[in-house]
């Protein structure tokens, strides 16, 4: 049970369309400002932090300050080959 609760709850983060842009624009293994996916996504800065903190909450993001600004990258490899592998559908 727990194993399908974690599936819909990871499909759930990655469903939303303007999440699922951050995503793609992470794939490049570039790491981003939440005002660079909130461009990205066309949503207001503040639409994009909450975005980004569900994204974390999932373990699909992670994220590194940098003076300061905070930059948001792909958790794993293994979230870029599953967000390759839902492209692929």
């Amino acid at each position: 049970m727990a194993t399908s609760n974690r599936i819909a709850e990871v499909a759930a983060a990655v469903g939303e369309p303007a999440r699922a842009a951050m995503l793609a624009a992470l794939m490049d293994g570039r790491a981003l400002t939440a005002t660079e996916l909130a461009e990205v996504a066309a949503i207001t800065p503040q639409t994009a932090s909450g975005h980004l903190a569900r994204l974390a909450s999932v373990g699909l993001i992670a994220a590194e300050k940098q003076g300061r600004h905070r930059y948001h990258r792909l958790a794993s490899p293994e979230v870029a080959r599953m967000i390759e592998s839902v492209m692929q559908i």
